[in-house]
Order: structure tokens, then C-alpha cells, then sequence
């Protein structure tokens, strides 16, 4: 097996407001914007480092080329963090809506489930596979 300081595999997602989206994983998920690439409202590409690594990729939705049938802001990805009840308080303070509470879960992950602006479930735990 190889092992690398980097992702190797990268859930990506699409928005109608990447900025947004973006704002919000960093301000209240501490997610790292390492590359942000587009003008003004538009994002053609984005990279963000998860708090204990991977990553995320988003832009802007197209409504033209071959991504134009890309479902905007469907689909969910799973966060391993250390600090699922402080991460829980803040999205409730940001206003974030919860969709499953924190909670203690039978196979030893501590977390909760909650969905951004625009759709997209995002759950936070402390389960890190086996």
C-alpha cells in the first residue's frame, strides 16, 4: 500500500453559490481553502483541505459544456474530526441545518449529520474506518 500526504480520492461538488459554500466549510468546519481558482462570482475550481486532511473540490454550477448536467449540490461526504461537539455548536450558532443531532453511535463514532444552503449533507464524526 502507498501512503501520500495527499488525497487520493476527492468527493467534489457543484453550487450555485461555490463562494458561499466555501465561506461556510472554512468559518465554521475549519476546512483550508488551499486553491480557490475563478472571478467574481464564478468558481471554476476549488480545493479544500479537510481539518485532519483529504479533501473536498467544488465550483460553480455551468449551464453550459460537458458539465452542465451536473446535479448541483447533491450527494453528502463523511468528515473525520476530533471535535464533533464544539463543531456541532458552532453550526447550530451559524444557523447550519441539523438533520441528525449529535449523538454516540453503537460502532464508536461520536457525531451528528447536517445539510449547507444549498442541499448537501455533511456529517462530522469521530469514526475513522477500520
Amino acid at each position: 500500500m502507498t501512503t501520500s500526504d495527499n488525497p487520493l480520492i476527492w468527493p467534489t461538488f457543484r453550487y450555485i453559490d461555490a463562494r458561499a459554500a466555501i465561506r461556510w466549510l472554512v468559518e465554521v468546519f475549519d476546512f483550508e481553502a488551499v486553491a480557490v481558482h475563478g472571478d467574481g462570482d464564478v468558481v471554476e475550481h476549488a480545493q479544500l483541505r479537510g481539518p485532519l486532511g483529504g479533501g473536498v473540490m467544488l465550483g460553480s454550477a455551468r449551464s453550459e459544456g460537458p458539465l452542465q448536467d451536473w446535479q448541483v449540490a447533491s450527494g453528502s461526504a463523511y468528515v473525520v474530526v476530533d471535535n464533533p461537539d464544539e463543531l456541532y455548536e458552532r453550526a447550530i450558532a451559524a444557523g447550519t441545518r441539523i438533520e441528525i443531532e449529535l449523538r454516540d453511535e453503537d460502532y464508536g463514532s461520536r457525531g451528528f449529520t447536517c445539510r449547507d444552503a444549498e442541499g448537501v449533507f455533511w456529517s462530522f464524526g469521530t469514526y475513522r474506518g477500520e
